[in-house]
This record gives structure tokens, sequence and C-alpha cells, in this order.
């Protein structure tokens, strides 16, 4: 076991939820999302507008690509809206279909919908101290319904792949919007089973 990784421990900061060292940093532009979004117009719209924002961001320790090793980070995700719809992640199915995924809120709120290609449905919130479980062969989207940046923890397999292209495709079968002020899930029209 020469070539086995070394344990070590990283500092998060549970009040703004940032990791201390991270060996991946990714964000995440509105335009990046443009295929992800239900009004595509009011995309191409809030990217002219406001110089493509940043919607999300995570901060990752990835481990090898291998079986037993867990990849695992912290996204921030920002407050905002593309016409009704929430700032959300892309969302993906995990491309080793029998990937689990662990959330655990650090600050702000938001939702959690999940759904499996059969067409299964459901929706968990997601605030400071709430643990979400994500089974194996369900897609998994974050939506932050709340006014100020939603933070989580999350682990996974480090093997596990990401499938993006498929929600890209198809979509998610339920939108979470703002309805009279509130968060309210409502059917995607565009969804394509």
């Amino acid at each position: 076991m020469a070539n086995a990784t070394k344990p070590y421990s990283v500092a998060i900061d549970l009040g703004s939820g940032a990791l201390k060292s991270f060996n991946k940093k990714v964000e995440v532009k509105l335009r990046d999302l443009r295929g992800f979004f239900y009004d595509r117009g009011a995309v191409d719209a809030a990217v002219y507008g406001l110089k493509n924002p940043t919607v999300y961001e995570y901060f990752e320790n990835s481990q090898p690509s291998a079986r037993g090793q867990m990849n695992f980070g912290v996204t921030t995700l920002n407050p905002g809206k593309v016409g009704s719809e929430y700032y959300m992640t892309r969302g993906h199915y995990h491309a080793k279909k029998r990937a689990a995924e662990i959330y655990v809120g650090l600050g702000g709120k938001g939702i959690v919908v999940m759904q499996t290609k059969e067409g299964r449905f459901f929706h968990s919130p997601i605030s400071r101290g709430r643990i979400v479980y994500i089974p194996p062969l369900w897609a998994h989207r974050t939506v932050n319904t709340g006014e100020e940046k939603l933070s989580f923890f999350y682990a996974y397999a480090s093997d596990a792949g990401h499938d993006y292209g498929t929600i890209r495709r198809k979509g998610f079968a339920k939108l979470v919007v703002e309805k009279g002020g509130r968060p309210k899930i409502i059917d995607n029209p565009k969804y394509s089973p």
C-alpha cells in the first residue's frame, strides 16, 4: 500500500461555511446554467444586464477516483432568481448509479429536490444543522430559497462521477419558483421523462 492516501484533516469555519484548505475550486456563472433554467430568455437577459453573475461555487477536497475514497467539500449558493425560478445548482445523477451523497446545512435556507429516472420525486428542506441523505439512483439539485447565501457540506464516493447531461437534456420534473413571495414547487412543462 505504498500509494495509499495519507489521513488528514481540514478546518471549516462553521459561521461562514468556508473550508480553510481545498484542492479544487469551481465557480459556476449564470451563463454556465443556461440549459438548466426553465426560462433561457431570462437567463440571457440577466447575463446581459448583470454581466454574468456567480450563481454558486464549491470548494472540494478531491481524492483519487478509486473505490473506497471520498470527496468532500462545501458549496455556497448565492441568493437570486431567474424570472421567478430561484438560483440553483445544475443538478446531476451520479455516473456510478449506486453512489449516494450526504449534505449538511451550514447556513441559509433552501430545498434539495430529488428524482429518479422512473419518475419518483422528493424534496427536503436544507438549512443550518439539517442533514440530507441522497440515496443511490436519485438525481439531486439544491435551490436557494432564502435571501442570504446557502452553504452546505457534502461528501460522496470519489469514483461516483457526475451525469449532468441527462438533466441538461431532460430537465427536472419540478421547478422551485417564487409565487406570492414564497417558494412553490411546480411541474416543469419542459420536463421530458
